[in-house]
């Protein structure tokens, strides 16, 4: 409803910054899904985590970080309050985000 009445699907602001990175957060694949095929920057930056990937790492949301992936995101972008996607992970012991990060090609 609000992309079809032309709101500004990358708008920044709040604690997540921006609507992709509140998705990815709470682990909403379907609408991470809408909002890039609406043409949401996959790696926007702004907000606590800084990008998607970092949102996605930090709370363990697997499917989320490999959908993101898939379309595209940046894996060792830097930025937010824990300074990478890995940074993220550690922080709340998702040992096997970590892993699927580094096999994915993080540093």
């Amino acid at each position: 409803l609000l992309l079809d009445s032309g709101a500004d699907i990358n708008a920044q602001g709040g604690r997540y910054g921006n609507a992709l990175q509140a998705a990815a957060c709470t682990g909403h694949e379907s609408i991470i899904q809408l909002l890039l095929a609406s043409g949401a920057d996959i790696n926007a930056q702004g907000g606590y985590f800084g990008n998607a990937i970092q949102a996605a790492a930090c709370n363990g949301h697997e499917s989320i970080i490999q959908l993101l992936l898939a379309s595209g995101a940046d894996i060792n972008t830097q930025g937010g309050y824990f300074g990478n996607a890995i940074q993220a992970a550690a922080h709340k012991d998702h040992a096997s985000i970590i892993q699927l990060l580094l096999a994915s090609g993080a540093d």
